[in-house]
């Protein structure tokens, strides 16, 4: 059944015309991630940081949801977003202004992701989602940062202990409700089958 689709304010990134350009229907995966950062002023800010010099990009997520339910476009959805390694050609991101572990990313003393998501934050991410479905006719699967991105790396704070590079959305992120919302299949621990180059992220 069709959806009223949700207000988007658009904020493409500067280099937005120099991200790679896709069809609608090579879309079929969305991913969720959280910013790890403190609010939404400081994740655009590092959105728009210079990252890849060949291609004067850098690093984001499509949409950025706030913790009061406003959804912000950086990136449209037929521009490739380096947000995940491996997979960003035929995927869109969705990130959540959420703390995570900032600002101690890899300190193995600070791996808890213990910022609740906001009630609003998560309708508008279901309202974003089922808005999707209906745009991108070949979207099926959604999966979360740390399902995709599984590498283990050296801890800052000791270098003999290991820590994952991205946790997020995290434990507390509410799978069975989003699900229950938005029928889309979960993809846990996939095989990268990008095409495009895998910058990191």
């Amino acid at each position: 059944m069709p959806t009223d689709p949700v207000a988007i304010h658009l904020w493409p990134l500067p280099y937005l015309d120099r991200l790679d350009a896709r069809a609608a229907a090579r879309i079929d995966l969305v991913v969720i991630h959280c910013t790890e950062l403190p609010d939404l002023a400081m994740a655009r800010e590092y959105g728009e940081r210079i990252l890849h010099p060949a291609s004067q990009t850098g690093n984001s997520g499509h949409w950025y949801i706030d913790r009061d339910g406003s959804i912000h476009e950086f990136v449209n959805s037929e521009r490739i977003a380096h947000h995940v390694r491996g997979f960003n050609a035929h995927s869109v991101g969705i990130e959540l202004v959420n703390a995570g572990r900032y600002p101690d990313w890899l300190d193995s003393r600070h791996q808890a992701m213990d910022e609740p998501y906001p009630p609003a934050q998560i309708a508008a991410l279901i309202g974003l989602l089922a808005t999707l479905r209906q745009r991108l006719p070949n979207l099926r699967q959604i999966a979360g940062h740390e399902d995709l991105d599984t590498e283990q790396v050296p801890a800052s704070d000791d270098a003999t202990q290991t820590v994952a590079r991205k946790r997020d959305p995290g434990p507390l992120f509410p799978w069975e409700h989003v699900l229950a919302a938005v029928p889309l299949q979960r993809l846990l621990h996939a095989p990268t089958n990008d095409s495009a180059p895998a910058h990191p992220r």
